[in-house]
């Protein structure tokens, strides 16, 4: 496959073209086969280091990374931000640049910021990916959900896509709003007016503030996490009322069509976002299934970016 990925980075979803869009995720179905193998290894990023560098806390993506690294060979190392210099009163731009002077190949970074992550790339000779910035991007969550359900649905056009839930404090779905309509699917935003953005439908979305109206007709159904520890003040009067108004049932999931996906980036509130027994419906939920594909996309991004560096000689 010819590698065409033009940037440096990949600091979100915004910018994106649908030939680069589909270049990752054409890549990353290639990982798939590889990742379900008994040996998963490959040489790709052999002499590479790749370091994480999370300052909130994460299960899926982080680990996600660590094996999608270590798996194409790279030198992974988890940088804990509990214990960091930051912790001692160390800027942001000085970590990078100390950071820098180490010569890492690529950065992850998750910080609770929005911008954070651009201001490092800003400051750094390594490539660096977006791990999500606050309530701004988290782009390869929005790359593996498009994975999903391109290889569900066999494409994204035409698509109606339905993300529910809190919005506001959402980098999910802002990545996946620009990517779902960069490839010409429709989205619909359902959610109490509390839990959505002014203005936002000017990113080219319909909005909904009932549930069965919302998902009347729709082929993925995306729920979101109450993001409790983003909110100053009360959004919401309290989770029971929430789940009955805004919480995914089968009564409500009947307005959607009869084969509608279910999707949920996690972590799951259980009985505040979604009935148990949706999420673990086999037949319908796909959540477990965007774990999974989750290493297979970072896999392509670090594959792209790693195309990008220096060669391995030049830097002797």
């Amino acid at each position: 496959m010819a590698i065409t990925y033009p940037h440096q980075h990949l600091l979100g979803i915004e910018g994106l073209s649908p030939a680069e869009i589909t270049l990752l995720l054409d890549l990353a179905e290639s990982y798939i086969a590889l990742n379900r193998r008994a040996d998963k290894k490959k040489d790709l990023l052999r002499g590479r280091t790749l370091i994480n560098m999370f300052f909130e806390s994460s299960t899926r993506t982080r680990t996600s990374f660590e094996l999608a690294g270590k798996r194409l060979g790279a030198d992974v190392i988890n940088m804990s931000t509990s214990s960091s210099s930051i912790k001692k009163g160390e800027t942001l731009i000085d970590t990078a640049l100390t950071l820098n002077a180490m010569r890492p190949d690529v950065l992850v970074v998750r910080h609770p910021d929005s911008g954070a992550v651009r201001l490092l790339a800003n400051h750094v000779a390594c490539a660096i990916i977006n791990g999500g910035d606050g309530s701004h991007e988290h782009p390869t969550q929005a790359l593996l959900d498009a994975l999903v359900i391109r290889r569900h649905r066999g494409r994204l056009d035409g698509l109606l896509v339905a993300i529910c839930g809190d919005i506001m404090h959402s980098r999910v779905a802002r990545s996946n709003i620009h990517l779902l309509t960069t490839m010409g699917a429709r989205v619909r935003l359902v959610a109490p007016p509390t839990l959505l953005p002014a203005a936002i439908a000017r990113m080219g979305v319909e909005v909904h503030h009932d549930m069965r109206s919302g998902l009347e007709g729709c082929d993925i159904v995306m729920m979101l996490r109450l993001q409790t520890e983003r909110m100053q003040g009360a959004f919401v009067p309290s989770g029971r009322e929430y789940f009955h108004f805004y919480g995914l049932t089968y009564d409500k999931l009947a307005k959607a069509k009869p084969d509608a996906l279910i999707m949920h980036p996690g972590p799951m509130n259980r009985g505040v976002e979604i009935d148990s027994a949706v999420a673990d419906d086999i037949t319908r939920s796909v959540i477990l299934e965007q774990v999974e594909l989750g290493v297979a996309v970072r896999q392509a991004c670090l594959e792209v970016l790693a195309r990008n560096l220096p060669s391995l000689q030049h830097n002797q």
